[in-house]
């Protein structure tokens, strides 16, 4: 076994492998960013080493630093978590070149698996079921107009070769929309994965997406851990997973088939330690409908322990990092598969620093205050601490919220009360959309509460306290309230302020810093002595950004006409493209914004005037 292992990662994944190798015995290295010098991640460890100022690409990404770092503190393997270099197959063997051991799989099954097309044609080829589609690139516009038109049809899913996590999959309802999609996808490809390749499939309405866990040693054994159901998803992005499926979705005949096509899938590319093979269900009529095994898909395979990984360890009894550890160490597996049993079940809620009442905008700030909750049955997954900080450089989340219980129906329960003993204070999260999600009839009935992800009007009511929900007519802007701190002739007063927010947070007010903290109103609420002003930054005619990030495309220029609802602009945030909208039709007066620039939220994008 490994007596130091160096952790390649940040945040809540990073304290968790380092929390596994203090029970295996092992000695932890971390590895920090200037932003992330106090994060608990580096605290918690046994050792630090700084990798450095300014992006991912210049620390976290840096493969040079971090094998530096790992041959200066003695560290004879690397895990990599999730995300970063986790599935980056130049990296893996990078390691091995340098003689230190890569947790998780070879190289080899890394590139086969992390090219969605080619591990498209593994899986045919395997006799897996997989999504109608091609399973090549598809070079052009021009070619994948005609593949849609004649082989696949309309909605198509134009996805990146390299994508996952949601990055890289758009949506081509029909025919004017494929460029679109087409260019967005390569455009994100490129930008994440450093691979601009497409390919097209079938797109499927409304699936319910379920995954199998694999493990698999050095020595040939690979068992499946059973089912996890992932469907609440919102920009094909996970934001609720759970372990088993309903029982309507998944019986113990489908387990057993979908479970040995993940091990099969392991097997053919010479896996080793955790992953995923993720699927989609076509689900004909309404629960309790018992389905036909051929509307099971395969989807990808994620090559890496992955974030809901949680719920199955709640399940299953069944350390998933610890095993994965010990794998790459050239340890058997601890469980064979007869040894696996599902008992009870598991709900994992996805905190993200996010506002669901604006779209899911990133909500990016400093933690004021933070208490996790606890009691029987409570897990909390989290990298963060009072006074820490969600940086718009790095992924949205805060902490990962998982509980079990006997059944579906109490897990749920218990998960309400979590939420509900959740305290987290300076920025936006997720906490108010989980809690509003959990109490429908649709959540109740095991179904994938898509709807309800893509209504905005029900989304927005969110931004108020459940048991207020917004007066008629107020629905269309929220008002919020903000104090700020006044000095006027030497005297300090604390004006509260109640106007339309930023989604970044905070309300306009003279002087006052854009992106200030701010919380819904809560009732009974005195504003008597409320300031009534505008957030604009310059009336009706100025659309101003909701959101903290960078400029990553500018698709308008100064002097254009524009319609109500057009493209003007791409915000990347926390890892996720945001498309901004025109707010009315008009000529763009001003566009005081520039491509590759920092933009605050609040900030001017654009200026139009109605044509007279």
């Amino acid at each position: 076994m490994f007596s130091k292992v160096l952790v390649a990662n940040r945040g809540e994944i990073a304290v968790r492998i380092v929390r596994a190798l203090d029970e295996l015995g092992v000695a932890s290295v971390a590895v920090y960013s200037e932003l992330d010098r106090d994060a608990p991640h580096v605290k918690r460890a046994g050792e630090s080493y700084n990798l450095g100022d300014g992006p991912a690409a210049e620390n976290y990404l840096n493969v040079e630093k971090i094998l530096e770092v790992a041959a200066r503190a003695g560290a004879e393997a690397i895990h990599p978590g999730y995300g970063f270099l986790a599935e980056n197959a130049p990296f893996a063997q990078a390691c091995e070149d340098a003689g230190i051991v890569f947790i998780g799989p070879p190289a080899s099954a890394i590139e086969a698996m992390g090219s969605k097309t080619r591990a498209r044609e593994l899986m045919q080829t395997a006799g897996v079921p997989i999504v109608p589609g091609t399973t090549q690139p598809v070079a052009t516009v021009a070619d994948a107009l005609r593949i849609a038109k004649d082989e696949i049809g309309f909605p198509v899913a134009v996805k990146a070769a390299g994508g996952g996590g949601g990055k890289g999959f758009r949506v081509a309802l029909s025919e004017d929309e494929l460029q679109g999609a087409f260019e967005g996808s390569s455009r994100e490809g490129e930008k994440f994965f450093s691979d601009p390749t497409v390919y097209l499939e079938r797109y499927l309405h409304d699936p319910r997406h379920v995954e199998v866990q694999v493990l698999a040693d050095r020595h040939g054994n690979v068992i499946h851990l059973g089912e996890r159901d992932c469907s609440i998803q919102r920009r094909h992005q996970k934001v609720i997973e759970e372990s088993p499926a309903p029982e309507w979705v998944v019986d113990s005949q489908m387990r057993e088939r979908i479970g040995q096509i993940g091990v099969n899938a392991a097997k053919a590319v010479g896996y080793v330690g955790a992953g995923t093979i993720e699927g989609l269900f076509m689900m004909n009529g309404s629960p309790p409908t018992t389905k036909d095994e051929s509307e099971y898909f395969f989807l990808e395979m994620n090559t890496r322990v992955q974030v809901e990984h949680c719920v199955t360890e709640m399940t299953t009894g069944i350390d998933v990092v610890k095993e994965g550890i010990l794998a790459a160490g050239g340890e058997e597996l601890s469980y064979a598969q007869a040894d696996v049993e599902l008992r009870g079940h598991a709900i994992e809620c996805r905190i993200n620093a996010e506002d669901a009442s604006k779209n899911f905008a990133p909500a990016p700030g400093k933690i004021v205050a933070y208490r996790e909750p606890s009691g029987p049955g409570v897990r909390v997954d989290s990298g963060v601490e009072a006074g820490g900080e969600v940086s718009p450089m790095y992924d949205p989340m805060v902490a990962k919220l998982i509980v079990w219980d006997a059944d579906r129906e109490q897990a749920t329960a218990r998960m309400l009360r979590a939420l509900d003993e959740f305290e987290i204070e300076g920025l936006k999260t997720l906490i108010p959309f989980h809690r509003a999600l959990l109490a429908t009839d649709q959540w109740a009935r095991g179904e994938t509460c898509r709807d309800l992800l893509e209504d905005k009007k029900w989304l927005k009511t969110l931004a108020f306290p459940a048991s207020t929900p917004p007066a008629d007519g107020e629905d269309e802007e929220e008002k919020v309230e903000q104090t700020y701190a006044v000095e006027v002739s030497g005297k300090r007063f604390d004006v509260r302020v109640v106007g339309p927010p930023f989604a970044g947070g905070g309300v306009a007010a003279p002087g006052a810093v854009t992106g200030a903290t701010r919380t819904a109103p809560k009732r009974g609420t005195d504003r008597r002595s409320a300031s009534k002003v505008s957030s604009g930054a310059g009336g009706p005619d100025v659309l101003s950004s909701p959101l903290q990030g960078n400029m990553w495309k500018v698709l308008v220029k100064q002097g254009d006409t524009v319609q109500e609802g057009q493209l003007l602009c791409i915000i990347e945030a926390m890892k996720m493209e945001n498309e901004i909208t025109a707010h009315k039709s008009g000529t763009i007066v001003e566009l005081p914004i520039t491509e590759g620039a920092p933009i605050q939220a609040g900030a001017p994008i654009a200026t139009i005037k109605s044509a007279e």
